[in-house]
């Protein structure tokens, strides 16, 4: 006999404004238990003392999670100059101090040198996998941690204010796996100095931004309702950046059950275009049915459409 799921079936997006305090994990744990859903993941964790958007799916929606993950993301946060810490962030105990303050000029000239690809080693407290460890698990039991550089983009960085000599405030746009503590202490370095991030807020993850988000204290006064429900998104949000095409009821049939269907009829304009921009990956879009439904997220290689992740709407 088949295992009874427990909960409820939700499939959707829920943009949670993370308070601070809380680990990525409590939020969602938190959020699963106010809808009673039966399944839910988040698209990019936030460290605890971090706020800001944090994109949690429920149901047929984790299928879309990577790609979700894949999307820009703009973070405003602020680093406090003259200490380091092990974590590079406030929670972390300082390991050096300098005496050193970066006049404004200075920091907006060391800017240009983080923009573009660039090679970032992630912090030793990271999630990073080291021998199938955490390197944050590692790290906390005493051991050096040595993280290899990894390729990082950022599209976008300004110095919003300087509050103090202390203190400057940044915003960032960048892609999947930049670390802002790790720019934090590289830029120190570059200026002579040190420093930890002492505030950090995610605004944006893709076209998940503050506008649509909802506090963790507003979503538990209602939860249980359908009020809440209000406030969970449909599964293609996280996929807007991404070519959509409607399907026939036979190929919807085919796809779901996990056949390649031949591209037909006026859907070929597109493919065409699609594979002429596309790299050496094949080209992925979003299959829908001719109601507008999602159907599967689908690779475009050899003049046909091969599922990926299939939904169960």
């Amino acid at each position: 006999m088949a295992r009874k799921i427990k909960g409820e079936k939700l499939d959707g997006w829920l943009i949670l404004d993370k308070p601070q305090g809380l680990t990525s994990t409590d939020c969602v744990t938190r959020a699963k238990r106010f809808f009673n859903a039966q399944k839910a993941g988040h698209a990019g964790t936030l460290d605890p003392m971090a706020t800001g958007i944090l994109a949690i799916a429920f149901g047929e929606a984790t299928k879309t999670v990577p790609y979700a993950m894949d999307a820009e993301k703009i973070y405003r946060f602020e680093a406090s100059w003259g200490a380091a810490t092990d974590t590079d962030d406030a929670e972390g105990k300082v390991i050096a101090t300098s005496d050193v303050r970066p006049v404004p000029a200075a920091v907006l000239a060391a800017l240009p040198a983080f923009l573009g690809w660039t090679q970032q080693i992630p912090p030793a407290y990271s999630a990073v996998k080291v021998d199938g460890e955490r390197a944050y698990d590692l790290a906390r039991e005493g051991e050096v941690v040595e993280l290899k550089s990894r390729p990082a983009f950022i599209r976008r960085l300004e110095v919003v204010e300087t509050p103090s000599p202390d203190r400057t405030v940044f915003e960032m746009t960048c892609g999947k796996g930049v670390y802002v503590r790790a720019f934090v202490r590289d830029i120190a370095k570059i200026l002579g100095t040190c420093a930890h991030v002492s505030v950090l807020r995610r605004l944006r993850v893709g076209g998940f931004g503050e506008a649509g988000a909802i506090s963790l204290e507003a979503l538990g006064e209602m939860a249980y309702s359908d009020a809440a429900k209000l406030h969970v998104h449909p599964v293609e949000t996280a996929l807007d950046d991404i070519p959509a095409l409607a399907i026939g009821e036979a190929d919807t049939a085919r796809i779901r059950s996990g056949q390649a269907v031949p591209v037909r009829g006026t859907a070929f304009a597109t493919a065409e275009a699609m594979m002429e921009g596309a790299g050496d990956e094949p080209p992925v879009l979003l299959l829908k049915s001719q109601s507008g439904r999602p159907v599967a997220m689908a690779e475009l290689k050899l003049g046909s459409f091969h599922p990926l992740r299939v939904f169960n709407l």
